[in-house]
């Protein structure tokens, strides 16, 4: 997904959306976040950093 065109609100709340799914896979112990959602998170990750936004990295569980 091209990030270009996408505000930083929109990049950011994609990003904790993500993170929300990561903690509700956590706290359930049922996994449906698996590798795409990482790819897609770091992806997301590197464009938060090069707009000097401000986010906290999304802390994985061992299994994902």
């Amino acid at each position: 997904m091209p990030f270009e065109k996408l505000s930083d609100h929109f990049i950011v709340q994609i990003y904790e959306s993500i993170r929300d799914q990561v903690l509700a896979d956590a706290t359930s112990g049922v996994r449906l976040v698996g590798e795409p959602a990482r790819e897609r998170a770091e992806r997301l990750r590197e464009e938060i950093d090069r707009r000097g936004l401000f986010c906290k990295p999304i802390e994985w569980p061992a299994q994902v």
